[in-house]
């Protein structure tokens, strides 16, 4: 497997990788650094992990910036790939993007017969636009199209992370009846009811992941400035990074929310488990740009199966997976509604408790536990281990329950 991410704050890689090393196979994953104190490899859960380079920061960088670390990562991997397959041939590489190239950072084993996978997490061109505010009709937005057709073109199958992406991305590569939806299910052996270990009597309201534009956290402190003057007990804490870090912390500043509001780095996937187990209230206040309205967050499913409720923006993604017994919505961007969902929901432990109930019940049946052995299989058959090759089998769950429906044709 190759991410241009930290393997162990990337769910969705570890989640593929130990599935398949808890079953025997031998699974290597080329991925970044968390920090240079790391043995290199290191092998986690029975997977082989090589920190190919050092993070790049996150916080606002220009284009070009942006560009230059993931062009080192993929010669850096192409590299060592190539090396690794001539002393002891792989199977299958799976690639994640972002970027859509990292995929021919595989061609001298797709030379040789390998099959690729493709995983797409983003989908690049949105990404893209809604990162740097530019027009999705712009040059550069025309040549992110132009790789992600050429990269899709490469690969023998590709996995996309919703089902909304799932025919615009097709129409727009032809890679019709090579597409398979797997969204980010929840693991159910990480992200599952934790008895609370906090002991205090402050609230707190969570968000963990990216500190993008397009996670609207500029939202959610506007939103809990109210929420500050209306319950003196809650306070905001914010896990992550990213281009609009800097800006967030000066924003909580200049709302006079020093006191109230917390930011913290990145933790593992396991430390975040429980960090969210001992939240009161979850937030995840997308904007419903191009890209945040179809892009589907983990974090709404992670809440719900550790027994938290969680305030979603009303994203067509969100809408299409959930409903309002599992969580409660609120319009995207705006403030004021985010802010009385809070108070309300802070404020109403009946019905925290009936959402939470009713979340775990839809986290369960929609963990990964359930979904696993589709890929598992998907695998075996591009590996030619499996006669019965899936015919693009996807699930669908539009927050009433799963509907299984034939792969594009």
């Amino acid at each position: 497997m190759i991410s241009h991410s930290v393997y162990t704050r990337d769910n969705r890689v570890r989640r593929y990788a130990e599935s398949l090393a808890a079953r025997g196979d031998h699974v290597d994953v080329f991925a970044l650094r968390q920090n240079r104190d790391i043995c290199n490899p290191q092998t986690i859960q029975g997977v082989r992990v090589f920190g190919v380079q050092d993070r790049a920061g996150k916080r606002k960088r220009s284009k070009l910036a942006y560009l230059w670390p993931l062009l080192r990562f993929l010669a850096s991997t192409s590299i060592l790939l190539t090396g690794r397959h001539l002393q002891q041939p792989y199977d299958i590489v799976h690639v994640h993007n972002i970027p859509d190239f990292l995929v021919f950072a595989a061609w001298y084993p797709k030379l040789t017969g390998v099959p690729v996978i493709l995983d797409i997490h983003d989908i690049v061109p949105e990404f893209f636009a809604s990162k740097f505010q530019v027009a999705s009709t712009g040059i550069t937005c025309r040549l992110l199209m132009w790789m992600e057709r050429a990269s899709a073109a490469f690969a023998n199958r590709v996995i996309i992370a919703n089902d909304l992406w799932l025919d615009k991305y097709a129409r727009r590569t032809g890679v019709n009846g090579r597409c398979t939806v797997f969204i980010n299910h929840v693991d159910a052996e990480l992200f599952s009811y934790i008895p609370r270990t906090r002991q205090s009597s402050r609230k707190i309201v969570l968000y963990p992941g990216g500190l993008q534009w397009h996670q609207g956290l500029d939202i959610a402190l506007r939103a809990f400035k109210q929420v500050a003057s209306d319950l003196p007990s809650v306070d905001f804490h914010i896990y992550g990074d990213g281009s609009a870090r800097d800006t967030l912390v000066a924003l909580a500043s200049d709302l006079g929310l020093n006191e109230r509001v917390r930011f913290f780095e990145p933790r593992t996937v396991q430390e975040i488990a429980t960090i969210m187990a001992n939240a009161d209230l979850g937030v995840v206040p997308k904007r419903a740009d191009s890209f945040g309205d179809e892009a589907y967050s983990t974090k709404i499913m992670e809440f719900m199966a550790v027994g938290v409720p969680v305030i979603v923006s009303s994203t067509k993604v969100d809408r299409y997976y959930f409903n309002d017994s599992t969580v409660r919505f609120f319009e995207p961007g705006n403030a004021d509604a985010l802010a009385r969902e809070m108070v309300t929901l802070l404020r109403d432990d009946q019905l925290r408790g009936s959402m939470t109930a009713q979340a775990l019940k839809y986290a369960a049946t929609h963990c990964w536990e359930n979904r696993k052995g589709d890929y598992l299989r998907l695998v075996d058959s591009l590996c030619g281990a499996d006669d019965s090759e899936p015919q693009g089998v996807l699930e669908t769950t539009n927050g009433f329950g799963p509907v299984r429906r034939s792969e594009l044709s």
